[in-house]
């Protein structure tokens, strides 16, 4: 009770000994007392009114009910209840003088004068709690209470309730200025836990989006699935989480990851799929949702601490592929929004965990391809001749540096006998491995020809009706076979679209043009050859296409015309100096321009 004196006659009573109107007067509203008192009602409505809609924030609203209430009230202890209308328990949402225990308890519909009050919607006094036979006794010194539904839109939302030491302390005019409270009190609640849920509804989806875009960028699958479990926790106060993958028939669970009580903790555990609560979700392909694990005959007792589990399948392209499992010490802690954030995210958990495995897969068909290009291009070094053939009247030299780890270019020296031979350089379609296979079978058929010493330009033609037997789509090659008589110094020169050579003679540069259609494109195509009678100190430089074609930053490229001058400026070097020469200034034009093509240089100067 509040110790305040009376108010003056000629004031309204507004705190401490509130007196309203006697509701047994029918003409009470016309004494001025009474008037008095109305006023008082509407100034204190006005003022509930404001601090209500002045905040959405549920805490701070009721706190503010708190302290109002408390200005008509002198309470020593005071809750709000709100009910949980999945449990259909009341909750202490705000109390000033309960103890911590007090506040933990959960109140059924229908128990004690809090649970009543919910139950009938109506409001009770209690003067003495001695006397009520549904009055249950949680605090001992508690002698009085008075209890009043909190209803928002014909909707129970809670109770409030204030208890007192002192037997009837609560008087009618309490009652009735809580009623007049009530209802507004229960709207501004309601409208306040509506704002909260709006809020942390996008707050979820903001957390969820990021989970959704960092998950994108793992792709090991154990950094991965520990990461998950980490996020997760931003969303979920789990005591205990799994994640367990279906085996390769989808009859077992694997546990990949597992936590418990803040540390890591994976054994390796397996379950088959027609047993415990993660087997159910996979079979009925939904969430499992357990409020008493002890009360669920599906459950599999893995850890003793655990009284509630939710367990969420991970989909994937119509099938599922594990599960997502959290547990709880608590009984029924996980709710509905919990289930629904959790299913949200294992949509993205299961991309993400097979996009891993896809590239882990990808990852293993990665480093056995690398093997398998390493043998190959040792295979394909050791079918290219380790170093020019030397002969009486001429030395050569022949440099192969390939765009990639095995190239498309091929080259090689035949003999011909009797002091000829042939020097082959040519270039398949394409790059890297299919290249290389297409390379190898034209220099198998080619070097099995060679037996027969044809001429140049039969053994293109030749070539090129072998090809047309085994064509291959879209594959073709450029070849120069070039014959070089040591005892005549004469080059007879074949081509089917390859760089045409190029020869210096005392500081003149000149192109040999001979020119022809591509191996392996069109049948009975006959080839033209061209003879050079050289001289001593000629140097002659076959190359492919990727030396000229080579392209610098600006988009220029190295061209026929630096080559020449090149090639004439160190014509009196030997040849192997000259190709070097070559693919440095090449390297020195391109600068970090990237080579794009096989770049292969020959060489042949005369003595």
């Amino acid at each position: 009770m509040s110790s305040k004196p009376p108010l003056p006659p000629d004031e309204p009573e507004f705190e401490g000994d509130y007196r309203p109107a006697d509701p047994a007067n029918p003409h009470a509203h016309l004494d001025p007392v009474n008037a008095r008192v109305e006023t008082a009602d509407l100034n204190y409505l006005v003022r509930l009114a404001d601090a209500l809609n002045t905040t959405l924030d549920l805490d701070t609203l009721l706190n503010r009910t708190a302290e109002l209430v408390r200005t008509l009230i002198d309470y020593r202890i005071f809750a709000i209840l709100l009910l949980n209308d999945r449990t259909h328990e009341l909750r202490m949402r705000f109390q000033i003088g309960h103890t911590p225990q007090t506040e933990r308890i959960r109140v059924p519909l229908g128990r004690g004068v809090v649970g009543q009050v919910a139950l009938t919607r109506q409001s009770i006094l209690l003067n003495d709690v001695s006397t009520s036979a549904i009055y249950f006794a949680v605090n001992p010194d508690v002698r009085s209470e008075l209890c009043v539904p909190l209803i928002a839109k014909n909707r129970l939302i809670g109770v409030m309730d204030i208890e007192s030491e002192q037997a009837d302390y609560f008087r009618p005019e309490h009652l009735h200025v809580l009623t007049l409270t009530a209802s507004r009190i229960a709207q501004a609640t309601e409208n306040a836990r509506l704002y909260t849920r709006v809020s942390r509804q996008a707050e979820v989806l903001a957390v969820l989006n990021e989970i959704a875009v960092e998950l994108t960028s793992i792709l090991d699958l154990d950094p991965l699935l520990e990461r998950v479990g980490q996020l997760l926790r931003r969303l979920i106060d789990y005591q205990m989480f799994t994640i367990m993958l279906l085996d390769e028939k989808g009859e077992v669970l694997i546990t990949r990851y597992a936590w418990r009580f803040g540390y890591a903790h994976a054994p390796l555990r397996r379950i088959s799929v027609s047993s415990g609560l993660v087997g159910a979700a996979v079979r009925e392909w939904r969430p499992i949702n357990v409020p008493d694990v002890r009360k669920d005959s599906r459950y599999l007792p893995m850890n003793p601490e655990t009284r509630s589990e939710l367990v969420v399948p991970l989909f994937y392209k119509g099938r599922v592929i594990g599960v997502l499992d959290l547990e709880h010490t608590r009984p029924g802690f996980f709710n509905e929004g919990h289930e629904r954030m959790l299913t949200t995210l294992a949509a993205q958990v299961a991309i993400a965990i097979e996009n891993a495995r896809l590239y882990q897969a990808v990852r293993r068909q990665e480093r056995q391809l690398e093997r398998d290009i390493a043998m190959a291009r040792e295979v394909q070094l050791r079918l290219l001749p380790a170093a020019a053939p030397e002969q009486p009247n001429a030395e050569m030299a022949v440099r192969f540096l390939p765009a990639r780890t095995i190239g498309g270019d091929l080259y090689d020296f035949l003999d011909y006998g009797a002091g000829r031979t042939a020097i082959v350089l040519g270039d398949v379609s394409g790059k890297a491995a299919p290249a290389a296979l297409f390379a190898a079978l034209v220099s198998g058929i080619m070097r099995s020809a060679a037996l027969h010493h044809p001429e140049p330009a039969k053994m293109l033609a030749n070539l090129n009706d072998a090809l047309q037997e085994r064509k291959l789509e879209s594959q073709y090659v450029t070849l120069l076979f070039a014959l070089w008589n040591d005892e005549t110094r004469t080059l007879t020169v074949a081509n089917s679209g390859a760089v045409q050579p190029i020869f210096c003679r005392q500081g003149q540069s000149n192109a040999m043009r001979a020119e022809g259609f591509p191996l392996g494109l069109f049948p009975d195509v006959v080839y033209d050859e061209i003879r050079l009678e050289a001289q001593p100190g000629d140097a002659i430089v076959f190359v492919s296409d990727g030396i000229l074609d080579a392209e610098n930053d600006q988009g220029a490229m190295y061209g026929e015309e630096r080559l020449s001058h090149l090639l004439c400026a160190s014509r009196d070097n030997p040849p192997a100096e000259i190709a070097d020469a070559i693919l440095a200034d090449v390297a020195r034009f391109q600068g970090a321009h990237d080579r794009f093509d096989d770049e292969t240089i020959i060489v042949l100067r005369v003595r």
